[in-house]
């Protein structure tokens, strides 16, 4: 399997704010090598996106990379060129806590397609992908991703998402994140010395959010146990997050709203959300109304089970992927 790990400069970048970065920094990995047809365009190339706070990181994990990147596996990477990247405000890739603090731009979601465009198509020689995926905010990109750049792809599939503005409960949650840093004196408008203590509270909702209530009543059956729970995965969180970053993180989905376009998506899609997820809780029926407006959509709502594990079932491959492997090979990927 041909690993890479690189950086990609984007010369000013323009954001949809009217704000210009001179040099917008895009980590990213590749798995495999990138074919072409006759035609000379490329015909192998799979673009997977991540959530919000993580990065192309964990899609190398035994959970992810272990079930679709390995020989024989439905994304061989022996067979296709998988590109991994880190999206802006996360990860490797620029960030307001390189140094700009809060006075990085402002990004949104239409800017991080764009940039992962760029990353494509001038960085990478990507002219086509065969499959673009991803999971919650990567899944929301996926939505824009088919409107957006509507010939680019063949097949388009979202994890752990839905096809609406972030409103409802979704919204609350992720202004009271924000609000828990911005409110916290020791955030001092973003420039302080160490991570505020509203950094811990905005980690509360968080955990709150992703929560998966049946697996972690097994997980923590007791009140000893539930504390010990909560305390290692608010040390997890606290050692990876950073104030600043959070609050761009989170006001990036404030541009999302694929509802007007899902007429203008081209490729077959499959929607795969799961029914314990309570970040895209399947009562609300947004995802059953809309799929209709997407031309050759199609969606799938995984049934609580011993293997879902809430919002993170989406970086959970085996208990998913033979609903995509169906779906690919109805839809012919190369």
């Amino acid at each position: 399997m041909n690993f890479r790990e690189d950086d990609f400069i984007i010369r000013d970048f323009a954001f949809a704010s009217g704000e210009t970065l001179p040099q917008l920094r895009l980590h990213y990995r590749t798995l495999g090598e990138v074919r072409r047809d006759d035609y000379g365009r490329v015909c192998n190339a799979v673009l997977v996106l991540h959530g919000t706070t993580g990065s192309g990181a964990q899609f190398t994990r035994d959970s992810f990379a272990g079930e679709l990147f390995g020989p024989g596996q439905l994304l061989d990477a022996s067979r296709h060129f998988i590109v991994l990247p880190d999206g802006i405000g996360h990860g490797g890739s620029s960030k307001p806590s390189d140094g700009a603090r809060m006075g990085f731009p402002r990004y949104g979601y239409r800017d991080m397609a764009r940039a992962q465009h760029a990353l494509l198509t001038e960085g990478l020689g990507v002219d086509h992908l065969s499959l673009v995926m991803g999971t919650s905010m990567g899944g929301m990109q996926t939505w824009l991703w088919g409107q957006i750049f509507p010939d680019f792809m063949d097949c388009l599939a979202p994890l752990a998402s839905l096809p609406a503005e972030i409103a409802g409960r979704n919204r609350m949650i992720r202004k009271m994140i924000i609000d828990s840093i911005q409110c916290d004196p020791a955030w001092n408008a973003g420039d302080y010395a160490e991570q505020p203590p509203g950094l811990i509270n905005a980690i509360h909702l968080l955990i709150v959010m992703t929560s998966c209530p049946r697996q972690w009543q097994k997980e923590a059956p007791s009140r000893a146990a539930a504390d010990a729970f909560l305390a290692e995965r608010i040390k997890a969180h606290a050692g990876l997050l950073d104030a600043n970053d959070m609050i761009y993180q989170f006001a990036a989905s404030e541009d999302y709203d694929p509802a007007p376009g899902l007429s203008k998506i081209k490729a077959p899609l499959l929607a795969i959300n799961s029914a314990d997820d309570q970040v895209n809780p399947p009562e609300l029926g947004i995802l059953e109304a809309a799929i209709g407006q997407v031309k050759r959509g199609r969606h799938v709502l995984l049934p609580i089970d011993d293997q879902t594990r809430g919002h993170g079932t989406h970086t959970l491959a085996a208990v998913w992927k033979h609903h995509l492997a169906d779906f690919l090979t109805d839809d012919g990927l190369k």
